[in-house]
């Protein structure tokens, strides 16, 4: 898990969205803040591109806690991204995360449901 984090980090900074989408299984979802769950491989990777398009960068990853049972486990960990403010400048964004990784063909861990929320305070 902690190698397909690595790789998945380095696809989405690289900006490729296929290859992002690529780590979820084909009927993985995301249940993103704000917005309505995201289901499939091929919606998940819309998405990831729409961040890419929007000038969305600097993703990192770190795995708090992995918990593994047979074919799942799931993970909580910590993101951080930069994501251009109403000014155009980049803010950094610093939340928390759950997955749950499933195993998919040969074994290799895949991303079956993913969500996650800002740590920063909420708009006054």
């Amino acid at each position: 898990m902690e190698e397909a984090n690595k790789q998945l980090m380095e696809s989405f900074n690289n900006k490729d969205a296929a290859a992002v989408a690529a780590h979820y299984t084909d009927d993985g979802a995301m249940l993103p803040p704000n917005e309505e769950r995201i289901q499939g491989r091929e919606n998940i990777q819309k998405l990831w591109q729409g961040w890419i398009d929007a000038g969305v960068t600097g993703l990192t990853l770190k795995a708090l806690e992995v918990v593994e049972g047979g074919d799942i486990a799931f993970e909580e960990g910590a993101y951080t991204l930069k994501a251009p403010g109403a000014d155009g400048k980049l803010m950094e964004d610093v939340g928390k995360y759950v997955v749950v990784w499933k195993k998919g063909p040969g074994g290799a861990w895949q991303l079956y449901r993913d969500i996650w929320n800002t740590s920063q305070p909420a708009p006054q």
